[in-house]
């Protein structure tokens, strides 16, 4: 992933993996699971340009842990990684910091 730097407003996405059992304790198979919105932000762009043509830095960095839109952004192979890369806009919103933790160790 080094190797790729995104321009402008754009975000790139590592989804987080997607629930494999209902809260009953039934297993989904992975063709019938849908795609997770949540994700780690893996890198992005330095920001779009205003009116008056200044970069504007954008909210969220490396680390952060999103939820987007369902029907978000496109998926890319770099790596041999499964990505995808958004534009900031499609991002709902940053998910907490100590809840984003107890997700991914879960």
């Amino acid at each position: 992933m080094s190797n790729f730097r995104p321009l402008h407003d754009r975000v790139v996405l590592r989804r987080l993996t997607a629930e494999e059992k209902t809260a009953g304790g039934i297993i989904i198979p992975g063709t019938a699971q849908e795609k997770p919105t949540e994700a780690e932000v893996v890198a992005v762009g330095p920001g779009a340009r205003n009116e008056q043509g200044q970069v504007v830095p954008l909210e969220v960095k490396a680390g952060d842990t999103v939820l987007f839109g369902k029907w978000s952004g496109t998926e890319v192979k770099l790596g041999g990684e499964e990505l995808l890369i958004v534009k900031e806009s499609d991002i709902l919103g940053i998910i907490d910091g100590t809840a984003a933790k107890a997700r991914k160790a879960a």
